[in-house]
């Protein structure tokens, strides 16, 4: 039975990626227009339009589970439609997570002022490496997904099946087990875009931070651009780091069914995990003067046509 303030949050949730679609198609425009009649796109544009791309295809996924959730029947939710939704669910949520971890790398290696070898040989080469990278976490997204696909099509395989079926429920425990075992070396594998989301944003808030000491000891009296700007990146990047460690959380949460249907503890967890990607887009657009500019000329152009019409 859903409680009041579970319908709530689950509302809340659907607005708040109503909110995250209007964020990431902002980036999507304007990371896709820059790369219109380019013959090479970008690094940074290509990161850009795969995490909103997937984020806007997640967020339109959780407003139709939501909206499932809220009015369909559990028994006919679970038996019909629950496996689809789960498995698509699943790769878009690790095509975020490593797209979002990508976007850290990235902040790192082209910002970070670090002398090792290493460092400077991805610095070189990241432009050529990154569809590599990003056509590698498609197909490691697909990957962990598939088995959330092979549990949705064999719990309905034991819902339509007869019960008086010999060796039913020795193969069913056989195969539970297989799937548990698959399910849970997939989730260990995401555990790889946190940790290289949460190093590489520590990285670049050190090199951040040492370099803004030295130019606070330099600094004379008068206001400093180049020292605000770096004080600027600092809160960007913890910003981004919190809510992508906020997101990774209580998606594992949900994950594991830590909670009851409709509890208030899972009613939080949806409403967070929905506030995470549109916080993270309003922060990339608050940070880049690019992603600020589109919404600023449309609404230029909106308030010219209605004096127009006015007159």
């Amino acid at each position: 039975m859903m409680t009041s303030f579970a319908l709530l949050c689950l509302s809340i949730a659907i607005f708040e990626s109503l909110a995250g679609i209007l964020g990431n198609g902002i980036i999507l425009a304007a990371s896709s227009s820059s790369c219109i009649g380019s013959k090479t796109w970008p690094p940074y544009d290509m990161i850009m339009i795969s995490l909103s791309s997937s984020r806007i295809t997640l967020q339109c996924w959780i407003i139709l589970d939501l909206f499932l959730t809220i009015f369909c029947e559990s028994s006919y939710f679970e038996e019909n439609i629950f496996g689809f939704i789960e498995t698509g669910y699943m790769f878009l949520n690790y095509s975020s997570l490593w797209f979002g971890a990508w976007l850290s790398v990235f902040y790192c290696i082209k910002v970070a002022s670090f002398t090792q070898p290493f460092f400077i040989w991805l610095k070189l080469r990241i432009a050529r490496l990154m569809p590599w990278m990003l056509l590698t976490s498609w197909l490691c997204s697909f990957t962990a997904a598939i088995p959330f696909a092979w549990n949705a099509y064999s719990v309905h395989e034991n819902i339509t099946a007869t019960s008086s079926m010999t060796n039913s429920s020795a193969r069913t425990a056989t195969r539970k087990g297989t799937l548990g075992l698959l399910i849970l070396i997939c989730n260990a594998g995401i555990g790889m875009p946190l940790i290289l989301s949460v190093v590489s944003s520590i990285l670049l808030i050190w090199s951040l931070w040492i370099h803004t000491r030295q130019m606070q000891n330099n600094a004379s009296g008068f206001r400093d651009p180049s020292l605000e700007a770096h004080m600027k990146a600092i809160k960007s990047v913890c910003s981004l780091l919190i809510f992508y460690v906020a997101y990774f959380i209580v998606f594992t949460f949900l994950l594991y069914n830590l909670f009851l249907r409709f509890s208030t503890p899972k009613s939080i967890c949806i409403a967070v995990m929905a506030a995470c990607p549109t916080g993270h887009s309003i922060v990339l657009i608050w940070s880049n003067p690019k992603f600020r500019e589109l919404p600023a000329r449309i609404w230029h152009h909106i308030s010219c046509s209605v004096r127009i019409t006015s007159m």
